[in-house]
């Protein structure tokens, strides 16, 4: 009888977050073991289904930069990366779509669909839904730098009942043009900024941002994630990721969260708890600050 109280109550301290998040948009940056493992891809697919039955509305951008460097060393495709970009020669942007359009959105897709949600996967080319042009002037190949995307075309989805799975492939204004490979974490982030999403949680191999001495810091701002990147706190792969978080959250997202996607129903326990886990993202100017109005009326009561 203890452990139904105990799961009763778990239920009732989730309200105040559900309540909190209804009716919103949440964007759902998907990659790293969660994406690869078979018990996470299950419990991420748990997670995802709960969001969408309690009103809260998930979009999905995903990576899958594993399987990409996995078959490209099977084709004998040499490939390298600056400061946490792909290069993307033309043989490689042809496995990137093969990779990200094809075999990875829709089995994210028929995952998704399989658990009793209502998703449908599209590629960033699908109606020009995000369009680019080449990064740094055409260093980095046929990697891209986002230019615009179709907000309205992604809510209209949402409006009509789907979970769109986002594959970071962006249209270009040439016909003839292969299009471009975008960084999920940067899509993640256009397209949180383009819905007008409450969050963004970007799901990776990591607790979160840890400074030198291997401590999680649990909170940061742009002030803060510049000085970290001057000294090296932040380098490599990282820096993609904390540049979205703060892109996002200077282009109208409340909050971005970097969050363990090793972690079982890590994206219930971000959203549902108080304590929430990883490292969040805020302006520390912006007056709503994560600020609880609810939690605080409540506590007064």
């Amino acid at each position: 009888m203890q452990k139904k109280h105990q799961k009763v109550q778990t239920l009732l301290d989730a309200i105040p977050h559900i309540k909190k998040f209804y009716g919103k948009t949440i964007v759902i940056k998907y990659g790293g073991s969660a994406q690869t493992s078979p018990e996470l891809k299950e419990k991420f697919a748990e997670d995802i289904v709960l969001l969408s039955l309690v009103g809260i509305k998930p979009v999905i951008v995903h990576g899958g930069g594993a399987r990409i460097s996995e078959l490209l060393e099977k084709l004998e495709i040499k490939s390298e990366f600056v400061d946490g970009h792909r290069v993307t020669s033309e043989e490689t942007m042809r496995v990137v779509e093969m990779v990200l359009s094809g075999e990875i959105n829709k089995n994210i897709t028929s995952l998704l669909n399989h658990h009793g949600a209502k998703a449908i996967g599209i590629s960033g080319k699908d109606s020009s839904i995000i369009n680019a042009k080449p990064k740094a002037d055409g260093k980095f190949g046929y990697t891209g730098v986002v230019t615009s995307v179709n907000g309205e075309m992604i809510n209209n989805l949402i409006k009509e009942g789907f979970i769109p799975v986002i594959a970071p492939i962006a249209d270009s204004a040439k016909p003839s043009h292969p299009g471009f490979n975008i960084n999920a974490d940067v899509a993640a982030s256009q397209v949180a900024a383009a819905v007008g999403a409450q969050k963004v949680l970007f799901l990776t191999d990591t607790v979160g941002v840890l400074d030198k001495e291997g401590t999680l810091l649990t909170s940061l701002d742009k002030a803060d994630v510049e000085a970290y990147k001057e000294d090296g706190t932040i380098g490599g792969g990282m820096i993609p990721k904390v540049d979205s978080c703060i892109d996002a959250i200077y282009n109208g997202v409340n909050k971005a969260h970097i969050i363990d996607g090793r972690v079982e129903h890590s994206i219930l326990l971000e959203l549902f708890t108080s304590d929430g886990i990883g490292t969040q993202f805020l302006r520390k100017d912006n007056p709503n600050n994560g600020i609880d109005l609810e939690k605080l009326i409540n506590d007064e009561v």
